[in-house]
């Protein structure tokens, strides 16, 4: 298994200017919350033209299906018709896992989630990351134990926000 490297995965999406928006763990860790996490989460924009450039991402990355018993994980061809067709690409690359989710749970997707992004810079690279009461509906949604643990945490940093914000 790859050393988890999410700064480089986000730098391979920056250089080929795939548009998304960073939701899942990482996204909560960039807003503060103590957690851990094994992979990217990603929702990228669904036009043929960014799914090509996904793709090109996913080839440098040399991103490959994960699965159970498979740690090298299974090569697979990609293309945007490929990538539009499933919903949920779960992937080992060479700098980590990647779950790339077209409308993650408690969501609509993309357009959702970008029109309440916030941009954060992550080691000299702007991210486009969900805002945090968007991972607390999708959390929710998906309603995982670990997403369940989770919810406490980030329900009081969205909290202390929005107290923040009225002073």
């Amino acid at each position: 298994m790859a050393e988890f490297e999410p700064q480089e995965i986000l730098a391979a999406l920056d250089r080929h200017g795939v548009r998304y928006v960073l939701i899942g763990g990482l996204a909560a860790i960039l807003h503060g919350a103590p957690h851990m996490t094994t992979d990217v989460d990603v929702v990228p924009e669904e036009s043929r033209d960014n799914l090509a450039r996904l793709s090109q991402a996913m080839k440098e990355l040399n991103a490959r299906i994960r699965v159970v018993g498979e740690g090298e994980g299974v090569p697979f061809n990609h293309d945007p018709a490929s990538l539009a067709r499933v919903r949920i690409w779960n992937l080992v690359t060479d700098r980590g896992n990647l779950d790339v989710t077209f409308v993650p749970s408690g969501t609509r997707g993309y357009d959702d989630l970008v029109r309440d992004a916030e941009a954060m810079t992550v080691r000299g690279i702007e991210v486009p990351v969900a805002s945090l009461a968007d991972v607390i509906r999708s959390k929710e949604a998906a309603a995982r134990e670990r997403d369940r643990a989770s919810l406490p945490v980030l329900r009081e940093l969205l909290e202390r926000r929005r107290r923040a914000a009225k002073t």
